[in-house]
């Protein structure tokens, strides 16, 4: 009854699953590990582009428009794309989950950037993103550059590597993945025991 939720804090519809997830676990009866890792470089590493102009990127921003209506989601206008150069928002991620304050950090970075414009792993909007949680910036971020915390990150990189994850959002059920928000309540009912595949 265990859920890994691989996401990437710059994937934008990623977005869609980390509002989402929490409340229909929670009703599922699923726990949920929230995995933050670098998809930015298993992308480069199975040669998988993503231009930030071109008929596929305005289709992905009209879907998610779609589907954030569909699940009752504000999206006002597309947020600044690509964001977060040096993947701090994601280390954060890392500090976040390895101490259990993962979910409340994930969906106020999301608001923060999808919803008031800022830039993920920008130091002033991080920063405030971390005061609202009743965290210390400072202490944070210099845990989030540490050695041990890259470290970390690149573990759970690796670990996404090597179940075959390819993009974010990825829900895994031990070696059963499944990719996209889309594909969240399957992944919910797999991990319960209920999907239709598992009776044949």
């Amino acid at each position: 009854m265990e859920l890994d939720f691989f996401f990437f804090f710059g994937s934008t519809h990623s977005y869609l699953s980390v509002m989402r997830i929490e409340e229909l676990a929670a009703g599922a009866g699923i726990l949920v590990n929230w995995r933050p890792f670098s998809v930015r470089a298993l992308m480069r590493e199975q040669g998988n582009t993503f231009h930030t102009i071109s008929p596929r990127t305005a289709y992905m921003w009209r879907d998610i428009e779609r589907r954030a209506a569909e699940h009752d989601l504000p999206f006002s206008r597309p947020p600044i794309w690509p964001t977060d150069p040096d993947q701090l928002a994601n280390r954060v991620g890392i500090v976040a989950a390895s101490e259990g304050w993962c979910p409340a950090y994930a969906k106020a970075s999301f608001r923060s950037w999808y919803l008031d414009g800022t830039e993920l792993g920008d130091l002033a909007s991080l920063s405030a993103v971390l005061r609202e949680l009743g965290k210390t910036p400072e202490d944070i971020i210099a845990k989030a550059n540490s050695e041990a915390v890259r470290a970390n990150y690149d573990s759970e990189t690796d670990v996404a590597r090597k179940l075959g994850v390819f993009g974010v959002p990825t829900f895994a059920v031990g070696r059963e993945i499944f990719w996209g928000d889309d594909r969240l309540e399957q992944a919910l009912a797999w991990a319960g025991g209920t999907h239709p595949a598992q009776r044949r």
